[in-house]
């Protein structure tokens, strides 16, 4: 089991947009980039050895970013295994800035300023996905309305990501749902191997995410608009009931934020056709290419 009381949370907040680079570069833009260091100082999270990366509550950084949790890549991958949730640490956060905003934030010369109570136990169980884990049949509610269960995709590869719909962070959600967007064009130029696979993307975010907005968000992401049919690539979201299992069990921590946003984690995993984890990524590095090797391979 993969224990956190509040792993890789990033604020979703409309001011964050303007601050930290929820943007887009315009195609063919040249302007200049430059690399700026902050002095930080704040709370680990949690930590993940694998995808190098920290969840972080900075204390304010003046002139730059108030008080938030976010997800971190760090220079040094070696000093993961320092860290743990509660350790108070000082930093400096590097950022690449140009005319269009900030992007690419990352922790180096990581010092533990003051260590955590270790034998505090978590409250919430976050489960760890692993080649070969059996995924459960939790029940979903699509973009038609209709109820869908995991299980029901026995005998595809099925290529499952975790998003809501009103992210604002370009780096997110919305970096999720165009990779699949690229995954489902590729897939859908080898007839054989599409007919062999899904995508779904899941929210977390039941009370907005209903099925007409996943609908047209969904219609939106595969580019065919209102001649949409779903057939391979679905939009849905769990009952709230149902939605801390799911979140537990493919390790996405989801907590509310301001004006109606959600901190969140990430999660995209590889179904193979019997049921069974055949790759995990959870930080958001991971590109088309590479989730395409793992479903062809998981197909052949």
């Amino acid at each position: 089991m993969h224990t956190r009381s509040w792993l890789f949370a990033v604020v979703m907040v409309a001011g964050l947009a303007a601050m930290v680079g929820c943007h887009s570069k315009p195609s063919g833009s040249a302007s200049a980039t430059a690399t700026k260091q902050y002095p930080v100082r704040g709370t680990v999270m949690g930590v993940d050895t694998k995808g190098n990366d920290v969840s972080f509550t900075n204390e304010d950084i003046p002139g730059f970013m108030t008080p938030m949790t976010m997800n971190y890549a760090v220079t040094d991958p070696a000093a993961l295994s320092e860290l743990h949730p509660g350790d108070k640490i000082a930093a400096t956060l590097l950022v690449d800035e140009d005319a269009a905003g900030a992007e690419n934030l990352r922790l180096k010369d990581i010092v533990v300023v003051g260590e955590a109570n270790i034998n505090i136990k978590p409250t919430v169980q976050y489960h760890l996905p692993a080649a070969g884990d059996e995924v459960p049949s939790f029940k979903l509610l699509n973009q038609s309305g209709r109820a869908i269960d995991l299980k029901q995709y026995r005998g595809k590869v099925v290529a499952l990501t975790f998003i809501y719909t009103r992210c604002p962070l370009a780096d997110y959600c919305p970096r999720m749902s165009h990779n699949f967007a690229q995954i489902d064009k590729a897939l859908a130029a080898d007839p054989a191997l599409y007919a062999k696979t899904h995508l779904l993307s899941v929210s977390f975010d039941p009370t907005y995410d209903t099925p007409k907005v996943l609908k047209s968000y969904g219609e939106a992401y595969t580019g065919r608009y209102v001649k949409e049919t779903f057939q391979h690539w679905e939009f849905a979201v769990p009952p709230a009931a149902e939605l801390p299992k799911v979140e537990q069990w493919f390790d996405v921590g989801v907590t509310p934020g301001e004006n109606g946003t959600l901190q969140h984690s990430l999660s995209t995993v590889v179904i193979g056709r019997d049921g069974k984890v055949v790759a995990f990524w959870p930080t958001n590095d991971w590109s088309p290419a590479e989730v395409l090797a793992k479903i062809k391979a998981a197909a052949a």
